[in-house]
């Protein structure tokens, strides 16, 4: 026997015995399917928080590599906070623990992740929130730098809104963000200032919006944005609710208070709307989703503290797509879980 094939023997043999000890690890299957009124239904599809996931699965020479040589270094989520898709059904999801945004892409089953750290006068370090605009170009809020960037939709780097002379930015803290595209907008919070501000597509500031206050259109501490509509959705974390304001800057209806009972608001993060206009609370704290009607009563809550599928563990950014899946981002248990909402068919037309 040649001495390539006596190495190759136990090669091939380890190889056998580590895919049959995959092979026999069993998924967690996740919660039940939650059945709700009138034929409605919400069930967990997956997780996921590594590149490997996205990959397409190894052959049997990739393996051998593996081996001999130690296998790729797949890019883990760290410490993930926000959440957005594109119009190709990439998932985007910033990670302040890695320091960059990492883009998910399983239908051409692709990986990339952004940074920009030692970039000089606007590195990125703190990125916090994410939106998309119709073009799929990539809006990243930092808290850190007090800046916005754009990168293009093949994560190409195109500008940093706000920064100015000496390297600084001008927001105190900028958290969430949004894009209106049909009206060239972009509105951004400043936690630490507690107002919105609304721009053009360059960064020019065009009006603020709020205070600090208990108010209508006053925050304490707002972070996440979510535009619905002709909503602008506001996360007002420190006055324990949620504020619906119009695109103009106008208040439209407030949800939440504080309380620590089924219903109540304590630790609002992530914000969403489904197809039916209902709005999705992730609560940091307790670890659950509470769904609300524009009224304000609660409809339902999933979730739970832990680490099991289904379960969360200070979970942040929440986004819903098109098709009503929910994307929520687990930070603590470094990953994003992704549910399905199926809500009442529309009739089709002519019916």
């Amino acid at each position: 026997m040649s001495s390539v094939a006596i190495l190759l023997v136990p090669l091939l043999a380890a190889t056998a015995w580590a895919s049959r000890k995959t092979n026999n690890t069993a998924p967690d299957p996740g919660p039940p399917v939650l059945e709700l009124e009138g034929g409605r239904k919400l069930t967990y599809e997956r997780s996921f928080g590594s590149e490997r996931e996205v990959k397409p699965k190894r052959g049997f020479w990739n393996r051998l590599v593996d081996i001999v040589a130690g296998e790729p270094d797949f890019k883990n989520l760290v410490r993930p906070y926000s959440v957005a898709t594109d119009s190709r059904g990439r998932i985007i999801v910033t990670d302040p623990g890695a320091g960059g945004v990492h883009i998910f892409d399983f239908a051409q089953q692709k990986y990339k992740f952004i940074e920009r750290r030692d970039k000089g006068k606007d590195a990125m370090l703190g990125p916090q929130c994410v939106a998309v605009d119709a073009q799929d170009n990539i809006y990243v809020s930092d808290s850190e730098t007090g800046k916005v960037f754009v990168f293009n939709s093949d994560g190409k780097y195109q500008r940093a809104i706000g920064s100015i002379k000496g390297g600084e930015g001008y927001f105190k803290r900028a958290t969430g963000i949004a894009v209106d595209s049909a009206a060239q907008r972009i509105f951004v919070t400043d936690t630490l200032r507690d107002k919105i501000f609304m721009m053009d597509m360059q960064g020019s500031i065009l009006q603020t919006i709020g205070g600090r206050g208990e108010g209508n259109l006053e925050f304490n501490f707002p972070t996440e944005l979510r535009l619905d509509g002709p909503d602008l959705i506001v996360v007002d974390t420190m006055n324990f609710r949620v504020q619906a304001l119009g695109r103009d800057g106008s208040f439209h209806y407030a949800i939440g208070k504080l309380g620590d009972s089924t219903g109540d608001v304590f630790r609002p993060k992530g914000i969403g709307v489904d197809s039916e206009g209902d709005l999705y609370i992730v609560d940091g704290l307790w670890g659950v989703v509470q769904v609300f009607n524009r009224q304000g009563d609660l409809l339902y809550y999933f979730g739970k503290r832990g680490t099991h599928a289904g379960e969360f563990q200070l979970p942040t950014g929440l986004f819903i797509d098109h098709d009503d899946r929910i994307f929520i981002v687990d930070s603590y248990n470094r990953r994003i879980q992704v549910f399905h909402y199926f809500g009442l068919k529309k009739p089709k037309e002519g019916m």
